[in-house]
């Protein structure tokens, strides 16, 4: 291992424990390192997938698939900006498991209730392996970036002309409820997967498919002139695209911002400058409070739900990411996440007596506001939040993500995933794990009303 020792972990864990939560000095790396460190051991100590009889890379009940995927890539991130190889065995094992037997994050367990977003979120892992030269799998194995170009090709099958003239659906089959929306979050993955593989490979059918999906959302009302980006826009029952869901959510925000940054770094064109520039103030505007990052729509009201809790953790990445692809914007960005990181700190000061399995002391609760005092709101997506923030101000003085001419050694296969798939209801009769299904799959929209702000919540 390199870097961070298991002991040194252990070690700094238990000398960051004091009342004021962990103890982060963002100006000092060995600082940030040791906070992280602190800060991954809770969260791995929710994981089970690596224990015997469990299912590699699943997490236990209350949390979906695609909330396993999505801590698994912040995982890669910790392991590249602070060098603890730690967690490396579980986080390989993890994504080769629900990569293969089909070797496109189309699992058996997952696939029959699976959208496009929960599928992405595990592409988007195995692209962030490919960019950051994470310990590639054995030969025999899915390896990262054909597992990313097998979901982009699927995307590519799955994108729909014959309504809203184009974008991806939520759902990937017609059977599951929300198959009607077209989303953000969705569409934002097949973006962010497009703009990343266009840089990493320098394959120009990579950069125009983001291009396409990026004017598509503009075009459609899902990224506004201002550059909001809203949820998602229904299919009526008459066939037209109208009623704009315009709740607004930092990963939205975040994941296009990360793209287009993409597209700026590769590009140096002064349009996709524009649309970068115009997120990021968005952002910032809108997803910063007390100069802290937050999720405006739920967090005041605590009405956050499981998945919402994890959204500001995903910006706090993508805000990092793009620090190293457009450095221009460091200045504007690295006070944001020091901020953010001290304030995690503190707020990563929780004993709960039941939810937490981390050393006492150094549970992370999920708002980082009034100073980022401990809220008691405990959970993988809170610890999540806080390993992101702890990780972020390290990215300003990192490596900058590789590419197959700067040195990404993960082999692709740029005709994965073009094969016929398959209707999962004729794989095998339905069970009941399939009745709770992927992180997104929503039965019900539920629309509320929250200081005059209507959104859906997931």
């Amino acid at each position: 291992m390199k870097g961070v020792t298991p002991a040194l972990v252990l070690a700094s864990a238990l000398l960051g424990r004091t009342a004021l939560g962990v103890e982060v000095n963002v100006d000092d790396d060995s600082s940030l390192k040791q906070a992280a460190s602190t800060v991954a051991y809770g969260l791995m100590k929710y994981y089970t997938g690596n224990n015997t009889g469990d299912v590699p890379g699943n997490l236990p009940d209350p949390y979906y698939w695609w909330t396993a995927g999505a801590m698994f890539g912040t995982m890669i991130d910790y392991w590249f900006l602070t060098e603890d190889s730690t967690y490396n065995d579980a986080t390989m094992q993890a994504i080769v498991h629900q990569g293969a037997p089909s070797k496109d994050f189309m699992p058996l367990n997952q696939t029959r209730t699976e959208g496009n977003d929960d599928q992405g979120f595990w592409a988007m892992t195995a692209m962030t392996a490919a960019e950051y030269k994470f310990p590639n799998p054995p030969s025999d194995q899915p390896q990262y970036l054909a597992l990313a170009q097998a979901v982009f090709n699927q995307y590519v099958k799955r994108w729909d002309d014959q309504d809203c003239d184009g974008g991806l659906r939520w759902q990937i089959f017609s059977f599951n409820n929300g198959y009607n929306y077209k989303n953000s979050i969705s569409n934002g993955c097949f973006f962010n997967i497009a703009a990343r593989l266009a840089r990493y490979t320098g394959n120009t059918t990579y950069s125009d498919w983001a291009t396409k999906v990026f004017e598509w959302e503009q075009k459609v009302g899902l990224i506004s002139d201002t550059y909001d980006v809203f949820d998602g826009i229904t299919i009526e029952s008459d066939k037209t695209c109208k009623g704009v869901n315009q709740a607004q959510w930092s990963y939205n925000a975040g994941i296009y911002l990360h793209g287009a940054a993409n597209m700026y770094n590769i590009s140096g064109d002064g349009t996709w400058k524009q649309r970068l520039d115009g997120i990021l103030k968005e952002t910032q505007a809108r997803f910063v409070k007390e100069g802290v990052l937050y999720e405006e729509f739920c967090e005041l009201n605590k009405v956050c739900n499981n998945d919402q809790e994890g959204f500001k953790g995903f910006l706090a990445r993508w805000l990092a990411q793009t620090t190293r692809l457009a450095p221009y914007t460091t200045g504007s960005i690295t006070p944001v996440l020091k901020a953010t990181a001290k304030a995690a700190g503190t707020a990563c000061s929780g004993s709960p007596p039941t939810g937490f399995k981390g050393l006492a002391g150094t549970a992370c609760g999920f708002s980082w506001l009034n100073n980022g005092a401990f809220d008691g709101i405990v959970g993988v997506p809170s610890q999540m939040d806080g390993l992101a923030a702890m990780i972020a101000p390290l990215a300003e003085r990192g490596r900058s993500p590789f590419t197959e001419k700067t040195g990404g050694t993960s082999k692709g296969n740029p005709d994965a995933g073009s094969g016929e798939q398959k209707d999962p209801r004729a794989l095998r009769p339905i069970m009941g794990a399939d009745k709770v299904g992927a992180g997104f799959v929503t039965l019900i929209f539920v629309v509320r009303t929250i200081g005059g702000t209507a959104f859906m919540v997931t």
